[in-house]
Parts: structure tokens; sequence; C-alpha cells
């Protein structure tokens, strides 16, 4: 292979990894959106739906019994709704194009089998992974949307989003190792997974919240919003005020990186990019809390919640590479 093709192959393997981070974003916000719009039994089978692989556009196109069909099936009240029905299709849709992506990424990393093996093996996992997730979905509408299989659901989503990052950070190596980290003082290193941890733990409070949530939905019924306020868990305010330190936290990384951040286009944007999640998140968690969960703030309050994440394991992945990177120049030196 030439030095023109093999550029040539790892940017295409940039540009795919890029477009399959973003589609799992997308996925993200789409399964957000079919929880908040309780469409997650939109379509009470898996794989098909209602029995077809493309849905029905109107109740028309199903048996007339089909009601008594789902109910021996154990899914009781199943009404066909079209917007419901195709919201979560397009969420099955969204997540059958990530796996074609996510295989040809981990076709791609064969590019790397002689200077770094490590590529092939994240290849792999991550599309096993993806295997699982949609797996997990299944079990998802087998359990009825149970609020314990959802909350897996997501962060196995995380554990993927992670992947792919680090995954791209290894393909961005040279680039990486390029850049002069010495800029940063040694104190950012622990700092930045520090704030990792506290949003992994928001993350997971924030799961816990939303299945308080559902279940006070369930017993209290959508017609009494304004009251579920009034019967929500103490992890609701712990949640709620864990915001504020992970942006202080934020606030601090960036003051005392400001000589690298500042210096570099990519880390002057991530940095950009975080400040305004957190702000926006803050802003929408407000929202739900004062306006009784607005079915638009949920989904987006969450894709908030994802880009943090990402920023957070992006920054932390590439301190990691890019020091390595500069150590081994060193020795070669």
């Amino acid at each position: 292979m030439t030095i023109e093709s093999s550029g040539s192959s790892e940017r295409l393997f940039r540009r795919v990894g890029l477009i399959t981070l973003g589609a799992v974003f997308f996925l993200i916000f789409v399964g957000a959106l079919v929880r908040a719009t309780g469409s997650g039994m939109g379509c009470p089978d898996w794989p098909t739906c209602f029995g077809q692989w493309i849905p029905p556009t109107h109740e028309s196109q199903l048996p007339a019994d089909y009601h008594q069909i789902y109910a021996q099936r154990g899914y009781l009240n199943t009404d066909f709704n079209v917007a419901k029905t195709w919201t979560e299709y397009l969420n099955r849709l969204t997540g059958v194009i990530i796996g074609l992506l996510v295989l040809t990424t981990m076709v791609l990393t064969f590019q790397y089998r002689k200077q770094d093996k490590t590529m092939i093996v994240l290849g792999i996992l991550v599309f096993v992974l993806v295997g699982i997730q949609g797996w997990l979905g299944a079990m998802v509408v087998a359990s009825n949307l149970r609020p314990v299989m959802i909350s897996v659901h997501m962060i196995s989503a995380l554990i993927i989003v992670g992947l792919l990052i680090y995954l791209l950070n290894r393909a961005y190596r040279r680039e990486l190792k390029s850049l002069d980290w010495t800029l940063l003082p040694t104190s950012i290193k622990p700092a930045l997974s520090l704030a990792l941890a506290l949003v992994v733990i928001q993350v997971v409070m924030g799961t816990q919240v939303r299945e308080a949530v559902d279940t006070i939905a369930q017993q209290m019924g959508e017609i009494n919003r304004e009251q579920w306020r009034q019967h929500f868990p103490l992890i609701f305010y712990v949640h709620r005020s864990f915001s504020a330190l992970i942006l202080f936290s934020v606030i601090w990384l960036i003051w005392h990186s400001k000589a690298f951040v500042f210096n570099y286009r990519l880390s002057r944007n991530i940095a950009i990019t975080l400040i305004c999640a957190i702000l926006t998140e803050i802003v929408l968690g407000i929202t739900m809390d004062r306006f009784s969960f607005p079915a638009f703030a949920q989904p987006l309050h969450l894709l908030c919640a994802t880009l943090i994440f990402a920023c957070l394991t992006w920054s932390r992945l590439a301190i990691l590479l890019g020091s390595q990177q500069g150590k081994q120049s060193a020795r070669t030196l």
C-alpha cells in the first residue's frame, strides 16, 4: 500500500468514525424522544412492528382483533397510534443504520493491523456492544418498558460513545503528538478525571430520577402532572444541585488550562461546547422541574448530558494518548 492510499484510507476511517459517533448521538436523542412521548410500545413486537417490517399508517391495516392478539402476548391496552408507532420505528431504523456504520468502522480498523492492533480490538468490541445494545432494545420491549432495563440501555449507549471516542483519538494520534502538552499544568489530568467521574455519577442519578418519574407517572397519570413534583425522591434534589458542581469544575478546568485551550481550535471548540451544553442542561433541568416535565425538554436534556460526557471523555483520552506519544518521541530522540 502506498503512502497516498494509506492516507486516503485513514481519512476514510476518520470520516466514517465521526459520522458513526454523530449517528449514536442522534440515536440517543431519538431514544429519549421515544421515552418522553410514550412511544416505547408504539411497536409492541420486535423486530417487526405490528407484525410488519414497514409499520402501518392506519389502524385499518391491522387485523380487527389485534387488541386481543397482543393482549394474549402480555401487552394490554395496545392501541395503534401512528405518531408513536413511527417514532419508535425511526428509533429502530436509526439503530440498524448505526449497526451498518459500526460494521464499516470495524472493517476499516484492519488497516491499522501493523501499527496499532488495539484499534482492531476496539473496533470489534464496539461492534459486539452495538449488537448487545440491539438485544437490550428488544429486552426493553419484551419487559414492557421496565425503567431499570431502559436505564441499562442508556448506560450501555454511553459506553459505546466512550469507545468510539477512544478509537477516533487513536486515529488522530499523529496530530495529538504535535500538540504542546507542556502548556497544561499537571493538576489538569486528575481534575479532568474527577470531572468525568462526576458526570458519570450525574448521569446515573439522572436515570434513577427518570425511573422515579416514570413510576410516579404510572401511579398518578398524565392528567396530574403538576402534582408529580410533590412526590419526587431525595435523589432528584441531589441530582439538581450536582449540576452546579459540574459547572464549577468545568470552569476551573478551562481557566487553569486556558494557555492550551485557546492555543488550539479543537480544544477551544470543545471548551465552548462544554460550557454551552452545561448551561443548556441546567436551563432544561429547571424547565422540567417547574413545568411538569414537558416532553420536548427530556430528549434535549439527555442529549446535552451525552455531549458533556463526550467532550470530557475526548479531552481526557486526548491528553492520555498525546502524552504517551510525546514520551515515545522523547525516548526515540
